[in-house]
């Protein structure tokens, strides 16, 4: 936590006087912490407190001096941090923060900020399990915030359960863990190449019709922003998506059909250290397009369809000993089974195993649950949002790549 500019966010809450131990904490650290409060959160701990354990004076207003005209700019304080938490985060905050509210310093720095948000919910029980909250803390999580989950124990109001405002030991190690796997992922993946499939191909029948599948392309979108963040160049080959992505280290292609992918993946692959395919790519193809609509007639009509390349074979076949191969397989029975077959036939380093059978998984879902499978092990993940599946898959991609380098240096 050495020299990182900390943002901290503090909002009405019994829990504000925690913020006290976090702050000295985080200053023993090393780190630089600005505090900005709320109106209601300077009715439980004093600015004054803060103030004297961040060596830096509190902010709350947008005005500094109502006689010179100087002020707070939210903006200039969103571009400073490399950081910022909102703790404790009550429900009220966590509405204003999911809905784009404006009306303090706080939300206005919030709002500014280009920097990673982590959130601490504290509240009662009941107001955080409440739909709306879990609603709020669901598009947080598809803002990528990080949200630092509350602990059970007794709440303020004498009841018991999950409410509590993580404790500053527990808040320091999340983000201490944030910023020391962001350093080793970047370590790593800095000036990599990484190509990156994603989206669905769209293969014609005529000028009006297609065959096609319900791939939104989030998980391939989510899994070029991690891989971006963490230094590597993208290559992104992204099929129909109504996804936007902008990032000074993606640079996107885009194709309709399977042989339009099959082209530009073969034609880019070999520049590459990473690999991943994780475009619905379609299996068949009509053989013959029509040129004009096709018109009905009578009750049934015959579709001749033939096979298209396979892409990730026929990579798999040419692929340097120095290039990391990564799959995907969405199995409806058989799942592993299927799975570790393709891991073979394709050469691939890793396959993720996406399940139809999991509610809230595979496609269109802001979320997916999978199985990350190489030639020694089966890892079974949780429900995730994809940004978070897409880290997990970097993890498994970081470990193969140690693991290829060190085999290939004791070769060499």
């Amino acid at each position: 936590m050495k020299d990182k500019k900390i943002i901290i966010g503090v909002t009405g809450s019994i829990a504000a006087y925690k913020i006290a131990f976090l702050v000295r904490l985080l200053v023993k650290e090393g780190a630089q912490v600005q505090i900005i409060m709320s109106e209601s959160a300077q009715d439980f701990i004093s600015p004054l407190t803060l103030a004297t354990l961040s060596k830096k004076p509190v902010l709350a207003d947008f005005q500094k001096d109502t006689q010179t005209g100087e002020w707070n700019n939210h903006v200039e304080l969103g571009l400073w941090a490399d950081a910022i938490l909102i703790a404790p985060a009550t429900a009220n905050t966590l509405a204003k923060m999911a809905n784009g509210l404006c009306d303090s310093l706080l939300l206005a720095t919030y709002l500014s900020a280009r920097c990673p948000v982590f959130v601490a919910p504290a509240m009662d029980l009941d107001m955080f399990l409440h739909p709306s909250t879990q609603r709020n803390l669901q598009i947080l999580g598809q803002f990528q915030h990080q949200i630092i989950e509350p602990e059970s124990g007794e709440l303020a109001s004498g009841l018991f359960g999950k409410g509590r405002m993580a404790e500053p030991e527990h808040i320091l190690a999340f983000l201490a863990n944030y910023f020391s796997e962001k350093n080793n992922f970047f370590e790593i993946f800095s000036n990599k190449k990484v190509l990156i499939t994603a989206g669905a191909t769209r293969e014609n029948i005529d000028p009006v019709r297609f065959i096609s599948n319900h791939s939104s392309g989030k998980m391939g979108y989510a899994l070029a922003e991690v891989f971006a963040d963490s230094g590597a160049f993208v290559t992104l080959i992204s099929g129909i998506s109504n996804l936007k992505i902008q990032h000074k280290n993606i640079s996107k292609i885009e194709i309709k059909t399977a042989q339009e992918m099959y082209e530009k993946t073969l034609e880019n692959f070999a520049k590459q250290d990473i690999i991943i395919h994780a475009a619905a790519v379609a299996d068949y193809t009509p053989k013959v397009m029509a040129e004009t609509k096709i018109k009905k007639k009578g009750q049934e009509m015959t579709l001749e369809l033939i096979k298209t390349k396979d892409i990730a074979a026929e990579v798999g076949r040419l692929i340097g000993k120095n290039q990391i191969h990564v799959g995907f397989a969405l199995e409806t029975d058989h799942e592993i089974e299927n799975a570790k077959g393709k891991l073979i036939s394709k050469n691939f380093d890793l396959i993720v195993l996406n399940s139809m059978q999991v509610a809230g998984a595979g496609f269109d879902h802001e979320t997916n649950q999978v199985l990350i499978i190489d030639d020694k092990n089966v890892r079974n993940f949780p429900l995730k949002s994809k940004k978070e599946v897409a880290k997990d898959i970097l993890q498994a991609v970081l470990e193969k790549w140690k693991e290829k380098d060190d085999k290939n240096h004791f070769l060499s």
